[in-house]
């Protein structure tokens, strides 16, 4: 298997409360809660991990709440590239309700000043060389400049490594000029930064070719119980996942891009890569946490997802 980097420059500790339904305004009542150490990397690491590649993790971690962090790295045997900086790492409040629906509330993270920049680039410069790819996943924190994050992904791109890009907003625009060899924006996010609408197959197909043309590889396009539709070149595909019971939507798309960067790696064809990607992400929403559980589920989920396939693609 592969040797994966995975970077979280804004990781949280994620507390999923469970409830009926929300009421806002008034006092409700919890049915479950969890707390687990997440960050969109740290997401796809596990899931990665679960899949049997090796797997190092990196980004930023404040030093006023470690335990959580470590103990997940040591349990899951992840090679540990995290910088520490002053402060507590942010703490994420997820309200899933019965029907699915999730309200996040973000915390703020700690600041990342220069020192800890370039510390995190001096780790890389030595670390990364020798793995197969990176994912860089996530928010940026603060102290960190969509500029500082172009250097970042350019620095990547020129140590031979395959940069896989999920991220939003202005780190995704940054992103976006760096030609990652991977991005996976939902459609509200492609839209944002792009200024157009997606959410028509047509539009996601102009959308991509818009970023395949500036030298992105692989668009994945996820689009919730829509599906997930794929482009790179000479080819265009779409996956339907099957009907799920919702537990929660958190990690699902973090589940996507695992299951993308594995099937990528591991040389299975496109139709075989999309499928199961799009089952490992099914299977997320089934469960409160990350990783891949139920070998069972899964694959009666990967037989049930739909592909559509439109030669013409993307040229």
């Amino acid at each position: 298997m592969a040797k994966i980097l995975t970077l979280t420059l804004n990781p949280a500790l994620d507390l999923t409360v469970s409830l009926d339904t929300l009421r806002p305004g008034h006092v409700n009542r919890a049915q479950a809660q969890q707390s687990h150490a997440a960050g969109k990397g740290l997401n796809v690491a596990q899931v990665l991990a679960d899949l049997g590649h090796q797997v190092t993790v990196g980004g930023f971690l404040g030093s006023d709440n470690l335990q959580p962090f470590e103990a997940l790295i040591a349990r899951r045997g992840f090679t540990d590239c995290f910088v520490r900086v002053p402060g507590e790492t942010r703490s994420n409040l997820k309200l899933v309700e019965a029907d699915g629906r999730v309200t996040d509330i973000n915390g703020q993270g700690p600041h990342v000043d220069e020192a800890a920049r370039n510390e995190l680039l001096r780790l890389l410069a030595q670390v990364a060389p020798g793995h197969d790819a990176v994912v860089v996943a996530g928010s940026l924190p603060r102290g960190i400049s969509p500029a500082w994050f172009s250097q970042l992904l350019e620095q990547l791109r020129k140590q031979g490594l395959k940069v896989a890009l999920d991220s939003s907003g202005d780190a995704l625009r940054a992103g976006f000029a760096s030609a990652p060899w991977l991005v996976k924006p939902n459609t509200e996010e492609l839209g944002e930064v792009l200024g157009t609408a997606v959410h028509t197959a047509d539009e996601q197909r102009a959308a991509a070719q818009q970023l395949l043309a500036k030298g992105v590889e692989h668009v994945v396009v996820s689009a919730g119980e829509q599906g997930v539709s794929w482009f790179t070149a000479g080819l265009a595909l779409h996956a339907q996942p099957p009907k799920v019971q919702v537990a929660s939507t958190v990690g699902a798309g973090d589940s996507l891009v695992a299951g993308m960067v594995h099937g990528l790696l591991s040389a299975q064809s496109p139709q075989q890569t999309l499928r199961a990607a799009t089952a490992i992400a099914a299977q997320a929403v089934t469960q409160v946490g990350f990783g891949i559980h139920d070998r069972a589920q899964l694959a009666q989920l990967e037989a049930s997802v739909q592909l559509t396939e439109q030669q013409e693609g993307c040229r």
